[in-house]
């Protein structure tokens, strides 16, 4: 059975659109089953659609953050990006120049996704990916952050 929603309209099992904020053309998917979702969680899930820049930049200081471990996925995604073959699309997509190549390609991400899922609203769940993407349209590496109904982030990882 689907239900209704005020953002979103008829919830079946997937909802979809573009949104621009900035010079980003984010897609957002909402992945939820009607029977399993409550309305409450729905209006949150609202709330993050529009808040999308600034959930976006506290993620992208959570990536800052993981910059000091060498394992870290964003490291990794980093060293895999910058490095090789792909470096020179990866240098090519760098907009800023603050003397920091690390810091400076995780302000040039581009927000290429956000995946909803309002029927995991418990604490830890991943509630909400964010896919990040350098110079996305040439690269299929991926920096995937999945945040809590609580905008907690659960996990980072580095999709290849």
């Amino acid at each position: 059975m689907a239900i209704e929603h005020d953002y979103f309209g008829l919830i079946g099992d997937y909802w979809a659109e573009r949104k621009e904020y900035g010079d980003q053309d984010v897609e957002v998917v909402l992945d939820a089953d009607g029977d399993a979702v409550s309305s409450a969680s729905l209006d949150v899930a609202a709330t993050m659609v529009g808040e999308l820049e600034l959930i976006d930049d506290e993620l992208r200081s959570a990536f800052v953050g993981q910059l000091d471990s060498s394992q870290s996925p964003v490291t990794r995604f980093l060293r895999a990006v910058m490095g090789g073959e792909a470096a020179e699309s990866a240098d090519a997509a760098i907009s800023r120049d603050s003397g920091d190549r690390d810091i400076d390609a995780l302000r040039s991400l581009t927000l290429v996704r956000v995946d909803l899922r309002p029927d995991a609203d418990g604490d830890g769940e991943v509630f909400a990916e964010f896919e990040y993407g350098l110079a996305p349209e040439e690269l299929d590496a991926r920096l995937v952050a999945s945040i809590d109904i609580g905008r907690e982030v659960v996990d980072v990882r580095y999709d290849a």
